[in-house]
């Protein structure tokens, strides 16, 4: 099986205050990987040098065989990255939103974006002003899913999804990964990596543990949390 994911002792700081140190992390292709730990754990700073959007002092990292700081563009090309924050320009509709983001790739992803605003009840012609935060976060995953890429980034992806939308979220990630996709999923909400997750790492203060698949429950997760 190949690895979709390598860190490599990735260590990024910022001045006196804490980044990440000494990460390594492997995901194999196929996988949905839990990527858990509190608020200023260290993990969107991980996500983001991992997609070139923060330069590190110190390691290596490969992202679908190719390097994250030389290959930057090939490896955005292919990659659905959903940020934590879900902001757009307030004034454009929905639609225009999701074209541009398809357009910005170069690639016609109409047919897909449809199933997936019908999927996930996506009304199209409202303006994103007009949205909920959970509405903003369903446009943000259609923007991640719709060019249908081999590896998807989710960073706190269901807050502010009621149940049902978070169940739909959750299956859509199967349905891809069932052909051939793979998933890091960022997230605090421990039981949606106990139910989701075949494998999963804890940051902590900037380090990483890793766990085998067999060790995916609360009491271990909790037990990381609290030493």
């Amino acid at each position: 099986m190949n690895n979709v994911i390598e860190i490599s002792h990735l260590t990024k700081s910022y001045g006196k205050n804490r980044g990440v140190i000494d990460v390594s992390l492997k995901v194999e292709e196929g996988d949905i990987f839990g990527f858990i730990g509190p608020n200023g754990a260290g993990k969107s700073t991980t996500i983001r040098s991992m997609l070139g959007f923060l330069k590190f002092k110190e390691g290596s990292i490969k992202i679908l065989g190719m390097d994250s700081v030389k290959d930057r563009e090939k490896i955005l090309r292919e990659v659905g990255y959903m940020p934590s924050e879900a902001w757009f320009y307030n004034t454009m509709k929905v639609s225009e939103v999701i074209k541009y983001a398809a357009d910005v790739r170069g690639i016609d992803c109409s047919r897909e974006a449809e199933m997936l605003c019908e999927r996930l009840k996506v009304d199209k012609n409202k303006r994103i002003k007009e949205l909920s935060l959970g509405n903003r976060k369903k446009v943000s995953i259609v923007c991640a899913m719709q060019h249908k890429p081999k590896l998807f980034i989710f960073d706190e992806p269901t807050g502010g999804l009621d149940p049902l939308m978070q169940r739909t979220f959750f299956e859509l990630i199967e349905e891809y990964v069932s052909k051939g996709t793979t998933c890091l999923l960022s997230t605090h909400v421990l039981s949606e990596v106990n139910k989701y997750c075949r494998n999963a790492a804890i940051m902590r203060e900037g380090r990483l543990t890793m766990l085998e698949s067999s060790q995916i429950d609360d009491d271990t997760f909790l037990k990381f949390y609290e030493d």
